[in-house]
């Protein structure tokens, strides 16, 4: 069997979201996996960004990250997505970007591929379980395996029990708030590992 092929795609407008990608690419890499690391496309307007210094600073701390393709969505086994709250919802930028895969759906791309997802907000109820379930909608559209963290793990205890996938709140710089690192890599680590089933069984 080839290594397992994970895609890490991030939306993060004030870097929370970009340090749990990092982590979920450490995972893959420290378990043998193939990682690309990528973020979706800035919809938000300059004028917007450029008057908030932390929306700003993370723009620049991640420019040279590439943008996610359907490409990337077709070569991988394993999706992991990372993203923030917004109302209760996922960001509108990583929304379009699920929302312009129709030509891959259609074509039956996104069927099988392993995904599991992330979240952050401000507080510990302002919507980060709405958010992974809003993206794991859309999954199962796409005929995703779905492979949340649940609770096989000591560590989905330490960072806040949230069973559909790691979140944590966010303080008023950007930084976490929360001790997740150690759930967001063992929810990575997992997913590959039942992506690798997989690949092994179509084998």
């Amino acid at each position: 069997m080839g290594k397992v092929k994970l895609a890490v795609i991030f939306y993060s407008m004030t870097g929370a979201n970009y340090q749990m990608a990092k982590w979920a690419t450490e995972a893959g890499q420290d378990v043998g996996a193939e990682v690309r690391l990528l973020k979706v496309q800035e919809l938000a307007p300059d004028s917007v960004i450029e008057a908030n210094s932390k929306w700003k600073e993370t723009k620049e701390e991640i420019k040279d990250i590439p943008v996610a393709k359907s490409e990337d969505i077709e070569w991988a086994d394993a999706l992991v997505f990372s993203v923030p709250t917004r109302f209760g919802n996922m960001a509108s930028q990583m929304k379009q970007f699920l929302d312009i895969q129709g030509g891959i759906w259609s074509q039956g791309k996104t069927v099988d591929k392993v995904v599991t997802a992330m979240s952050s907000a401000q507080n510990p109820h302002g919507g980060q379980e709405g958010t992974i379930k809003a993206l794991y909608a859309s999954m199962m559209h796409w005929g995703a395996v779905i492979v949340p963290p649940g609770y096989t793990d000591e560590s989905l205890f330490k960072a806040g029990g949230n069973p559909y996938g790691t979140s944590t709140s966010v303080g008023s710089k950007g930084e976490i708030l929360d001790d997740v690192e150690d759930a967001v890599k063992h929810q990575v680590k997992r997913a590959i590992k039942v992506a690798g089933w997989i690949k092994t069984g179509k084998q």
